[in-house]
């Protein structure tokens, strides 16, 4: 088996080249996910501004599929079969009955998405260490999730606050 050597400041990991690819398949698969989710709710809601950052988020989340792909291939690997044919079945059902739920229960699962998407970008960061072009993209692909749960968040605030003020 051959071994990519990827090493950490506080210490020397060896990583198994496959274990490295089927990582970076289940980012694959989550980043098809949310392309597909973002693209469906998109055409479902009818706030101008919510559709436009929705198709927009979805755009983002396309270039990070096309970065793990091009990463993957570069270890010898190929994008999987999984990742190309259930996650956009998954992400456009998700986006479906999210989409049905109203604006504030499509935030609130939006969020909790990209919170899983962070959490487990920053526990492979730590993994990756001296792999240079990898960190960096693992490192941007999180600063872009964060900014979108930072977006959906405030928007979902917004629309709460707003609510609020209706009741009164």
């Amino acid at each position: 088996m051959e071994i990519v050597k990827i090493t950490w400041e506080r210490g020397c990991e060896g990583v198994e080249k496959k274990d490295l690819i089927q990582k970076l398949n289940w980012f694959y698969f989550l980043e098809k996910n949310q392309v597909e989710l973002y693209t469906a709710q998109s055409q479902q809601v009818e706030d101008l501004y919510i559709k436009k950052a929705l198709q927009r988020v979805a755009a983002v989340e396309q270039g990070h599929v096309e970065n793990i792909a091009r990463k993957i291939r570069k270890l010898g690997g190929t994008p999987s079969a999984i990742g190309e044919k259930i996650a956009p079945l998954t992400g456009s059902t998700a986006g479906y009955i999210t989409g049905q739920a109203g604006l504030i229960a499509l935030l609130e699962a939006n969020i909790k998405l990209e919170e899983k998407a962070m959490k487990d970008y920053k526990d492979f960061l730590l993994r990756v260490g001296k792999d240079e072009e990898l960190f960096n993209i693992l490192w941007d692909h999180l600063i872009d999730e964060d900014l979108h749960t930072a977006w959906f968040a405030n928007k979902l605030a917004e629309l709460k606050a707003q609510n609020a003020q209706l009741k009164r």
